[in-house]
């Protein structure tokens, strides 16, 4: 009888520490433990995010082995974040897969973060709907550090087509949060806000970058001087349009990203179009997504919300496909901070 292929994924990259044990190709387990400490100072404090990586690492393995009924022994391989991400953050997850992988024999295989992003369309669980795009396929990735789209030829063929050239998508929304006094993270509540707005409320300055590229700080100056001005003239406007103002800088970012990747689609004649990271959480996205389909056909793919943020559940199926092509990585692999989509 042939053996069972169990993966336990780990993921470190930065506040949150997860765990994830895929079997033949169907997820048991996916735990994380996120950091409530960096609320306080408005973003992630990346020496208070590896000690805290340093306490939750092994109850979250623990916890994701007993959830999978899967005991270590019978693990055949770990697949751990390598990068890119935060170094201290890394190093936690990268040295306990060395440590674990070492104390069972078995082999290492590390993943690159932003494509296990991608991969997230091919996590499947028990119970859950598995519709997963087949290649190639265009897929539009943003978090807070990165806003890409991606030719996807394979699980290990990805090609960047467009990226931003200075800030990511989910930085200026942090930032027009952080401008606004709204809280950390600031995403979650410029989401809400914005539901209650008008969209067209307030207009800002977008930037015209060729190709497929995208920017995102003239668009994130233009909202700070607008709000300096607004303020001048009426000190409580912040409170008093705050609705409106998420609302309407979400559209500029939103119309920004969906403009260039129709223009990919169309001249790629691509239409399976994904999306991934965590601003693929976001509900004015994921509308914007439903309305391109409808009008130019395409077939879309957008991640469960769990499955949008940093989870151990991409990385240990990242680590399924890559195990099948016995594509291992050395003892000696360091972790790396940056780096692209290879």
């Amino acid at each position: 009888m042939e053996k069972d292929t169990i993966i336990l994924g780990i993921e470190s990259s930065c506040d949150d520490t997860s765990a994830a044990v895929i079997k033949n190709g169907i997820l048991l387990s996916n735990v994380t433990a996120s950091q409530a400490v960096h609320e306080s100072y408005g973003g992630v404090v990346p020496e208070l995010a590896s000690r805290a990586h340093q306490q939750n690492i092994v109850p979250v393995v623990d916890q994701a082995l007993k959830r999978a009924g899967v005991e270590r022994e019978q693990l055949s391989a770990i697949a751990f974040t390598r990068g890119p991400g935060l170094m201290g953050s890394l190093l936690v997850g990268v040295s306990f897969a060395k440590g674990l992988a070492a104390s069972l024999g078995i082999p290492m295989i590390d993943v690159n973060h932003l494509q296990g992003h991608v991969l997230a369309h091919f996590i499947h669980a028990e119970g859950e709907e598995f519709n997963p795009p087949t290649f190639p396929f265009l897929c539009l990735l943003v978090s807070g550090g990165n806003s890409q789209i991606i030719k996807v030829n394979a699980y290990n063929d990805m090609q960047i087509i467009g990226q931003t050239i200075d800030d990511a998508a989910g930085e200026a929304i942090d930032k027009a949060a952080k401008v606004m006094g709204l809280g950390y993270p600031g995403g979650p509540i410029i989401d809400r806000l914005a539901r209650q707005g008008n969209p067209e409320a307030y207009k800002f300055s977008k930037p015209h970058i060729p190709d497929y590229d995208y920017s995102f700080s003239g668009l994130k100056t233009s909202f700070l001087y607008n709000l300096r001005d607004w303020i001048q003239e009426d000190p409580d406007f912040i409170e008093h349009h705050k609705e409106d103002l998420a609302a309407s800088i979400e559209k500029a970012i939103v119309d920004t990203l969906m403009n260039k990747l129709r223009l990919a689609a169309r001249d790629l004649k691509i239409r399976q179009v994904a999306m991934a990271g965590g601003v693929s959480a976001n509900t004015g996205l994921r509308n914007a997504f439903h309305e391109y389909a409808a009008k130019y056909h395409w077939q879309v793919f957008i991640p469960k919300f769990g499955y949008t943020t940093d989870n151990a559940a991409m990385i240990a199926q990242a680590g399924y496909f890559k195990f099948q092509d016995r594509d291992f990585c050395p003892m000696e692999a360091p972790a790396y901070s940056r780096v692209a989509i290879k």
